[in-house]
C-alpha cells in the first residue's frame, strides 16, 4: 500500500483561489467516471495537504467493502456505491483521477485509528459525525443524513419498533454509534457485536440474533439484495439522526475547509445527486442534501 500523504499538516494559508480551481470540472460527466480537475499543486498553500496531494496525483480513501448502495467491493475487489463516488468527488477536486484512488477498507471500529495512523488521507464510509469521534478526528460535511432503523427476517412478527427489542438479541457493529445507541437506551434487549455488518446479516439469516439495527440505508441495501429473506420494520422508520461525514486528520483545518467546498459544489453542480441516483437511489429517492457544518 502506498504511504498516504495526510500526515497531520497544519496547514499555513487559506485555499482561496486554489478551492475555486480544485472545484472546477470535478463532476460526473454522462454516468462515467467523474471528471478530474485541472490542478496546479503550486495554487495551494505551500506545505499543506492539498498541496502534497495534488502534487502526488493519488489519494489513500477508506471505506466500507460490505454495504450494498454506499461501499461494497465489486466484482474485480473495487468497491461501488454512494460513500465512494463522494470520494471520487473529493478527489477529482485534487485534480487526481478516480483510477489513482487507493481504496482500504474500513470497518467501524478502525476508522479513527486509520486516520489517527496516517493509513489513510480520507475516511468515507457511512461514517456518523459525532461529539465523541470529534475529539479525535475532525469531519467534513456531513453529506448524508441517515437513521437507525431495524432489520428483520421477513416472517418476524414479534419486533415491531425499537419499543419491542425487550429480550430480543440485537445484532450491530462494534464501535458503531447504532451499537451505543442500544446500549445506552436499550439495556433490556441482548447487543450481539460483529465486526461488519455482511456477519450481522448472516447472523441473522442463521438465526443467532433477532433483528440487526444501523441506519436505514445501509438496511435498505441488505433488503434490496435478498428480499425473500430479509425486511425493514415498519417500512424502515427511523428513530434517530445520523449525520454522514468525511473524516480527516484531526486539525487540518484548510483541508477541512477545502473538503467542505467541495461539497458544496457538488450539490451545486449536480454531480452530488447524480452519484446518489446512481447508486442508492436505485432503491431511495433522492433527499435534500444536508447544509455542511463548518464548526
Amino acid at each position: 500500500m502506498a504511504s498516504p500523504l495526510n500526515r497531520r499538516l497544519f496547514l499555513t494559508g487559506s485555499v482561496g483561489a486554489a478551492a475555486a480551481l480544485g472545484l472546477a470540472a470535478c463532476g460526473n460527466t454522462g454516468g462515467g467516471e467523474p471528471e478530474a480537475a485541472e490542478v496546479d499543486p503550486s495554487s495551494f498553500a505551500e506545505g499543506s495537504t492539498m498541496a502534497a496531494l495534488a502534487e502526488a496525483g493519488k489519494i489513500t480513501i477508506g471505506t466500507k467493502f460490505d454495504q450494498p448502495l454506499f461501499g461494497q467491493a465489486g466484482p474485480d475487489g473495487t468497491p461501488v456505491g454512494f460513500d465512494v463516488e463522494i470520494g471520487k468527488i473529493l478527489a477529482g477536486a485534487l485534480g487526481i483521477e478516480a483510477g489513482n484512488i487507493e481504496w482500504v477498507e474500513t470497518v467501524s471500529a478502525n476508522r479513527e485509528p486509520f486516520i489517527e495512523n496516517g493509513q489513510v488521507d480520507l475516511v468515507v464510509a457511512t461514517y456518523t459525525i459525532n461529539d465523541t469521534r470529534k475529539e479525535v478526528v475532525d469531519f467534513a460535511g456531513p453529506y448524508y443524513v441517515a437513521g437507525q432503523a431495524l432489520m428483520v427476517l421477513v416472517d418476524n412478527e414479534d419486533i415491531t419498533g425499537e419499543d419491542s427489542l425487550a429480550g430480543k438479541k440485537v445484532a450491530s457493529v462494534e464501535g458503531s454509534t447504532p451499537a451505543q445507541y442500544i446500549l445506552d437506551n436499550h439495556p433490556d434487549a441482548e447487543l450481539v457485536n460483529f465486526d461488519t455488518y455482511s456477519n450481522c446479516v448472516t447472523a441473522l439469516i442463521n438465526g443467532q440474533v433477532d433483528v440487526v439495527t444501523t441506519d436505514n440505508v445501509i438496511l435498505a441495501g441488505f433488503v434490496e439484495s435478498d428480499p425473500d429473506n430479509l425486511k425493514l420494520v415498519n417500512d424502515g422508520e427511523t428513530f434517530t439522526e445520523e449525520p454522514y461525514g468525511v473524516g480527516l486528520a484531526k486539525g487540518d483545518d484548510d483541508f477541512r475547509t477545502f473538503l467542505n467546498d467541495t461539497l458544496e459544489a457538488a450539490y451545486e453542480d449536480g454531480s452530488w445527486a447524480e452519484a446518489w441516483e446512481s447508486t442508492a437511489g436505485v432503491v431511495l429517492p433522492t433527499p435534500e442534501p444536508p447544509a455542511v457544518d463548518r464548526y
